[in-house]
């Protein structure tokens, strides 16, 4: 591989780095043909991408980044494949374990970048998993904020079948 293309690969990664939140680094060794293709193919039916890079140039194109990510150098150590995803930043957690159900004790975590935070080990695959998405934070917000409301507004329609009730018991007494 020729300088010109190394740069390429670098300047191509740190845009995808930058236009991504959040990014995997999987352990793609001693994957066998087969297995890689299948994991693969869930990528692409999640709409996952996955490519496997050399460190260096991984290093490289993380140094472009406005943040620190030396101790991602940790991460950087075998074969690594990076998982980029356009949704939510637990997808590729996700697509993890449930690849792991079928059997495969690889790809491993090896670390994760996001939002500016990084996630180190194995470990920490159940974790990211449930990280929720902006979405789904926004969505818990907008129920929390309309769950006084809606509390409210039932009190007053089954408050005011009872008032009317004690209304009319009351002016039947005075009679």
């Amino acid at each position: 591989m020729t300088r010109e293309e190394k740069e390429i690969i670098v300047q191509d990664l740190s845009e995808k780095f930058a236009q991504s939140g959040f990014f995997y680094i999987t352990d793609a060794s001693e994957l066998t043909v087969a297995t890689i293709n299948s994991f693969r193919r869930l990528c692409f039916d999640r709409g996952i991408e996955y490519k496997v890079y050399k460190n260096t140039l991984i290093r490289k194109a993380l140094d472009t980044l406005d943040t620190d990510t030396s101790s991602m150098d940790v991460a950087l150590k075998g074969s690594s494949g990076i998982l980029f995803a356009n949704g939510a930043g637990n997808g590729p957690a996700k697509l993890l374990k449930d690849f792991r159900k079928t059997g495969a004790k690889k790809p491993l975590l090896k670390g994760a970048y996001i939002d500016s935070s990084i996630y180190l080990g194995e470990e920490q695959l159940d974790a990211l998993s449930n990280i929720k998405s902006k979405e789904e934070l926004l969505g818990d917000l907008i129920a929390l904020l309309q769950s006084p409301a809606k509390n409210v507004i039932s009190a007053l329609q089954s408050g005011g079948n009872i008032l009317a009730g004690v209304v009319k018991t009351l002016s039947e007494r005075e009679q």
